[in-house]
């Protein structure tokens, strides 16, 4: 999420954009709200194919995740990769959309979802660098 949020501060900056603690507020926001959203949808997922009947009484906390087994299960080790993966992943993208749709009005192409992520890592690389006297 921290690197989600550099990546929109860095975008406003450079396209001179104004509101831009509200812009990153709300893209963080957008980022946390999708990731636990996709990990209640990976526990209803995980419940499911165990057979369990996720009906009306149904009532799965987050914090009783002991008990999930997915290794075992269908997909072996496939799935709990998937399921770890899933839930950034989607927020980021989330977030990607909301910059290029909403913040720069762009097209939404790959080239533009996924623009300035390169420059934010070497403006990150460089601020690692100190100047020799």
């Amino acid at each position: 999420m921290i690197l989600t949020v550099i990546w929109v501060y860095q975008s406003l900056m450079r396209a001179k954009k104004g509101n831009v603690l509200m812009w990153v507020a709300g893209c963080a926001i957008v980022y946390l709200v999708i990731q636990v959203l996709f990990y209640n949808v990976n526990i209803m997922i995980i419940d499911a194919l165990e057979g369990k009947d996720v009906g009306g009484e149904y009532d799965r906390e987050l914090t009783s995740v002991g008990d999930r087994k997915t290794q075992e299960g269908a997909g072996g080790w496939f799935m709990p990769v998937i399921f770890e993966l899933l839930p950034p992943i989607a927020g980021f993208l989330a977030v990607a959309f909301i910059r290029t749709q909403f913040i720069l009005k762009e097209a939404l192409t790959p080239a533009n979802l996924f623009s300035g992520v390169k420059e934010m890592f070497e403006s990150i690389k460089n601020s690692f660098k100190t100047s020799g006297n």
